[in-house]
């Protein structure tokens, strides 16, 4: 029991999950699941509470069982001590000042991260600001690397997302070279099917391939299929780069996925064997977002977005290339307007890069949520400001097979510019042999005429 007073008024919390979930900004998917604080006083209790809050509590009472979830075993097993001992001591509310200040700099936040749990992150992210979420993420860079090296200071990199609503050969060529003509795809390239088979995630795997190496393009490619699909895929001696799947907090709503840890770990091994990658070995994409394990009846009373950081602990065991919170795609009853997308945006990519995750945001919402592109463009901005790895190129910001809105080209090369940011190092080179890259990183207004017969090629496939 977790209990304080404010003004006359009694505040009490049974245990340490309804602690967490009171102290929560509000949203609709807590409230949907009947677990949000019921006032701005409770809330403003349980943040009292929460703030006095030993971090070890967390490692002494697991919010969902140990012998119940293989998550929760994953965490706890996998913590590391010797990380974790230079700020055992600490309350929640001192690990938020410790976050704030000089000494928690990226050196010391990446040797401490394997010592810090999902609750532990997610707990201090509920007692900040947007700007302290900004800051501390601003100062945790997390790299990894493929063919591309992927969040080095003063960059940043794009998912060229070619969706075709009949996975239409020519119109995916049309995206992806819409998408290289402005600077982007040095994340990934990545495709999701309309129709997750496994022959057409190879005839997709190979259409890529094709112009990867055609324009010899150091970049990724990833179809986002099933991982036991893209485990198929390899088996036939499919080109794939990154292996994709979609993962949750729970080992429930990893069970509504049709995964496990076991599952990831063999898809993870099956691209390893390929020894594809040219700088690094990093081989996972993984997609998360806020509300997957309350859509599936699989949070166990947990918020949701402690739930979603949980996400990040199964990510991180698998040394991923990309972690993309999809932030607004669920939908309203889970993130209901701009502010709460926006917030959880941030408290997202701020708590996949205290625990050493890749993170990238798809700044992204659904046309029946209270949203539009204006808060994108903040939350956008903001997330430049605070360091994130990659986002989305999708043309015209609108994803016509997915049916929702994200980011676009333009709007990449916008927050370069207005961040003075850079492509990946590889990429960045590749532009400017292309004679797409201007002086002062910007990229050229006339089409590169390596790239003008990319269609033509496409065509010839089909």
């Amino acid at each position: 029991m977790h209990a304080t007073t404010l003004g006359h008024t009694r505040h009490s919390f049974p245990d340490l999950k309804a602690l967490l979930a009171a102290a929560s900004p509000h949203r609709s998917g807590d409230a949907l699941a009947g677990i949000a604080a019921d006032s701005d006083e409770q809330r403003a209790a349980a943040r009292f509470i929460l703030a006095d809050l030993p971090l070890k509590t967390f490692l002494a009472e697991p919010l969902i069982p140990y012998e119940e979830d293989e998550v929760t075993r994953l965490i706890h097993d996998s913590h590391d001590a010797d990380a974790f001992a230079p700020i055992a001591s600490l309350t929640v509310g001192q690990f938020r000042e410790w976050l704030l200040s000089e000494s928690a700099d990226n050196p010391t936040l990446a040797a401490r991260a394997p010592g810090l749990t999902p609750e532990m992150v997610a707990a201090v992210s509920k007692l900040m600001r947007n700007q302290d979420l900004i800051a501390v993420a601003r100062k945790a860079r997390v790299t990894a690397a493929f063919r591309s090296t992927l969040g080095l200071p003063g960059r940043l990199s794009v998912r060229l997302q070619p969706n075709h609503p009949t996975d239409d050969t020519k119109g995916i060529a049309a995206s992806i070279l819409d998408g290289l003509l402005m600077g982007c795809g040095d994340a990934v390239i990545g495709i999701n099917p309309a129709t997750d088979s496994i022959p057409n995630t190879i005839r997709l795997l190979e259409l890529v391939e094709g112009i990867r190496t055609r324009y010899a393009i150091p970049t990724q490619s990833c179809v986002l299929a099933h991982v036991t699909n893209t485990i198929a895929a390899i088996e036939r001696g499919a080109p794939v780069d990154l292996v994709f799947q979609s993962i949750a907090g729970t080992e429930a709503a990893n069970r509504g996925f049709g995964i496990d840890l076991a599952i990831l770990k063999e898809g993870r091994e099956a691209a390893l064997s390929l020894k594809r990658g040219t700088v690094g070995d990093n081989v996972m994409y993984f997609e998360t977002g806020q509300g997957a394990a309350l859509s599936a009846d699989a949070h166990h009373g947990v918020d949701q977005q402690t739930v979603e950081a949980r996400a990040y602990a199964v990510a991180r065991a698998f040394k991923p290339l990309l972690v993309n919170t999809v932030v607004g795609f669920i939908g309203p009853e889970y993130l209901y307007d701009g502010k709460q997308i926006i917030r959880a945006g941030l408290e997202d990519h701020f708590c996949g890069k205290l625990l050493g995750v890749p993170m990238g945001v798809d700044v992204c919402y659904t046309n029946h949520a209270e949203a539009d592109q204006d808060d994108m463009d903040t939350l956008l901005t903001l997330l430049g400001v605070a360091g994130v790895n990659f986002v989305m190129g999708v043309p015209g910001a609108d994803d016509v097979m997915l049916n929702y809105q994200s980011t676009s080209f333009h709007d990449a090369l916008y927050l370069r510019s207005a961040l003075n940011l850079r492509p990946a190092p590889e990429f960045e080179r590749w532009l400017e042999g292309m004679g797409l890259l201007r002086a002062d990183g910007g990229i050229r207004d006339l089409p590169a005429p390596a790239l003008t017969n990319l269609l033509g090629q496409a065509e010839a496939a089909e």
